[in-house]
């Protein structure tokens, strides 16, 4: 019988360096989409999806995740005050959200050392990754769809979507067979390929689900590029071990936050379907002049 996925772990100790200098003293998975911070989007999801225990990953100066998710009791004493009670709801609904917990992660040893730090917290069940600068935008949760693939197939699962073109040598990449409807059997996967070299367009992002062999498997796993331990070396690991893993072609937008132009075009796309913003926000961006050299000032 397969195992409920009701655990997820949220590796969030990276530096955001892409981010700097906003990343400095505030952690990147903090960093506004529209009003709400990128890791809200994805531990929204996360229930969503009937994920009932989370645990957060952290590093140094990410003591502002743990306040977010915290009771706030002066912020919701003053708003109760103040008589601002959709503000109020809102506020007291981040902290019941879920039952959330926190490890550090001492060292920035990659995101697979980042997975290890859950190896208690998963307590030898099955359970969830998710990459807070991995947004998606989907009427069924992008976790939802691959916890459907796990309970079908009973075996880990990884979240991949299209890359057209020369891009795909940013991600990882699998070589896989179509089993059914946007669900794939992997074969291999390849870091970061050549474009040429590339076994298909699916691409690798930033949702796992995991069965707790991931652990031992990391365990053996050597230290790759820049001296971090690679999840993708992990798994494929597994793959070589005859471990079968899945793959989900998502259906829905994924916006790459983690990325400067990635975070521009999720707020803008995000605020556009917001019914407090999105008219206002799109006659504002009717009267830019895009085409014109001083657009830029």
């Amino acid at each position: 019988m397969t195992q409920k996925i009701r655990k997820a772990v949220f590796p969030a100790a990276g530096l955001g360096t892409r981010f700097l200098p906003a990343t400095k003293a505030s952690p990147k998975e903090m960093l506004p989409l529209v009003d709400k911070p990128l890791i809200q989007y994805s531990v929204e999801e996360a229930v969503a999806s009937g994920i009932e225990s989370i645990l957060i990953v952290t590093g140094r100066e990410k003591s502002s995740i743990e306040n977010h998710f915290d009771i706030s009791y002066e912020l919701e004493s003053l708003l109760q005050e103040k008589g601002k009670t959709e503000f109020f709801e809102q506020v007291r609904a981040i902290s019941e959200i879920c039952r959330i917990s926190y490890t550090r992660q001492r060292q920035a040893l990659g995101l697979g050392h980042a997975i290890y730090q859950a190896k208690d917290f998963a307590e030898n069940e099955p359970f969830a990754a998710l990459l807070a600068d991995d947004v998606v935008d989907a009427e069924k949760p992008a976790l939802k769809q691959m916890i459907e693939v796990f309970e079908e197939y009973n075996a880990p699962v990884i979240a991949t979507m299209q890359v057209a073109g020369e891009a795909i040598s940013r991600f990882g990449v699998i070589d896989a067979e179509e089993v059914a409807p946007n669900v794939f059997k992997i074969k291999d996967m390849v870091e970061k390929p050549k474009y040429e070299d590339a076994p298909s367009d699916l691409a690798i992002i930033g949702r796992y689900i995991f069965t707790p062999d991931i652990f031992n498997a990391i365990e053996r796993t050597e230290k790759g590029a820049g001296g971090e331990i690679q999840i993708t070396d992990a798994m494929r690991l597994m793959l070589k071990e005859g471990k079968p893993f899945y793959a989900v072609k998502l259906e829905g937008t994924r916006h790459d936050a983690g990325d400067k132009l990635g975070f521009l075009i999720a707020t803008v796309e995000f605020a556009l379907k917001r019914d407090d913003l999105g008219k206002d926000f799109r006659e504002y961006l009717k009267t830019l002049n895009l085409n014109s050299e001083s657009a830029n000032g």
